[in-house]
């Protein structure tokens, strides 16, 4: 039996291939060492569901220590997002040594994530920080961070909830004209708050794009790439409650649609 390929049902002479294809989307996971001594990779589902929910096809991106497996992960994707997770970035990363209130560390996490961003920065992939990954963004960019919010930010707010983090806890100002005002609107947006740091000086070419009421810096951007865009908050886990931070992912994957693939 010979194959017949599916009849052309649009009216017209040229040839059906279909909706277009879900762009790729690459998503760092968060880790942690067994007692037999073997890393575990974890990923939270609500991640790849909003990436899945904005139109993208979500694929998880092991740690590597290997130039060439990285590599070969931006030549496949189109996107990539860098989450969150309970650990802080080493502050030699940014020209500090450890204070008081200095949290947890995963310097390999920390050293693959930054090798990742600085390859996608330089393809010109389009890049989300999450949280945590935010705060990386920033200092691969040449910023600093505040390393712990309630020593270093006069008058701040406990910036790590206690109740639903699907729930809000506080209000960011969004800036007028920024990409992230393209994605979830100007003015004033309630977001959850899991952190303990925040960017203290941003990096080279990054604007703060949002802030919360104490000062704190809840969004940047890059102003030399086309997407580079970090928040402080998890939009993932709002989606449910707050429609409006899909926003986030779907501007994401629409610059990855755009991309090459």
């Amino acid at each position: 039996m010979s194959f017949r390929p599916p009849q052309n049902t649009t009216g017209s002479n040229r040839p059906y291939h279909g909706p277009p294809r879900k762009p790729l989307v690459g998503i760092t996971p968060d880790g942690t060492l067994r007692p037999d001594g073997s890393l575990q990779l974890e990923l939270k589902g609500c991640y790849a569901d909003a990436v899945a929910r904005a139109g993208g096809l979500p694929v998880v991106l092991p740690w590597t220590e290997d130039r060439s497996v990285l590599e070969g992960y931006l030549d496949r994707v189109s996107a990539v997002v860098v989450t969150g997770g309970a650990f802080d970035v080493p502050p030699e990363a940014y020209g500090q040594v450890a204070r008081e209130g200095l949290g947890t560390l995963k310097p390999g996490r920390t050293a693959f994530e930054s090798a990742l961003l600085q390859e996608a920065l330089k393809r010109g992939l389009p890049v989300l920080g999450i949280c945590g990954g935010m705060q990386l963004l920033n200092v691969v960019l040449g910023g600093t961070l505040h390393q712990d919010i309630l020593r270093e930010v006069p008058r701040a707010r406990d910036h790590e909830q206690k109740h639903d983090k699907a729930q809000p806890a506080h209000p960011v100002d969004v800036k007028e004209g920024t990409q992230l005002a393209e994605c979830v609107g100007k003015g004033q947006l309630m977001v959850n708050s899991t952190h303990h740091q925040a960017v203290a000086q941003v990096g080279q070419n990054v604007v703060v794009s949002a802030v919360a009421p104490d000062g704190v810096v809840e969004g940047i951007e890059s102003t030399a790439h086309p997407f580079a865009v970090g928040v402080q908050w998890h939009p993932e886990t709002l989606v449910q409650s707050m429609p409006a931070h899909l926003g986030v992912y779907k501007a994401l994957v629409v610059r990855a649609r755009d991309m090459r693939r």
